[in-house]
């Protein structure tokens, strides 16, 4: 079974070329760095929601902040996983500032610790930054850096 999520890639030139990526929140992620943050991206159900407004929902879920207004350009999509844990991915890029600090992320629910049966409540993301790409490229999850790559190469022309 395939799973949809789609996002929103923010950048900025300040002038150098930076990117918005966000440290994914939770106990598994809280000691890591490398591979360990994500553009702000979530799940959705592709038969009843269209994948745009999918990446600007999560947007505003993970981040608890509004897609800031820019032109939306497509950065296609990225499959990974497979059989049951395969994962299509959709994203967007939008040349836009937003101050890190501001946010609120949304929170998930898990059993923690393990076979505890204690829900505990954790924020989707502990935190966002702007990187340049090539101190996002080790930062991001390695299925996403197609996107880094591809908004690179589209921002250089």
């Amino acid at each position: 079974m395939t799973r949809y999520s789609a996002g929103v890639l923010l950048f900025r030139r300040t002038p150098e070329f930076e990117v918005l990526i966000a440290h994914m929140g939770g106990p598994f992620w809280s000691r890591k760095d490398t591979a360990a943050w994500s553009i702000p991206k979530g799940e959705y159900d592709p038969e009843t929601e269209d994948a745009a407004a999918a990446a600007r929902r999560e947007f505003t879920e993970e981040l608890g902040l509004p897609v800031p207004d820019g032109e939306w350009i497509a950065l296609g999509e990225v499959a990974y996983g497979s059989g049951r844990a395969r994962k299509e991915v959709s994203a967007w890029a939008i040349e836009a500032d937003l101050d890190p600090t501001l946010i609120t992320p949304g929170t998930f629910e898990m059993e923690w610790p393990p076979r505890s049966g204690r829900l505990a409540s954790f924020p989707e993301v502990d935190r966002a930054a702007w990187f340049s790409p090539e101190a996002a490229r080790d930062r991001l999850i390695a299925a996403q850096r197609a996107f880094l790559d591809r908004l690179t190469e589209l921002a250089v022309q």
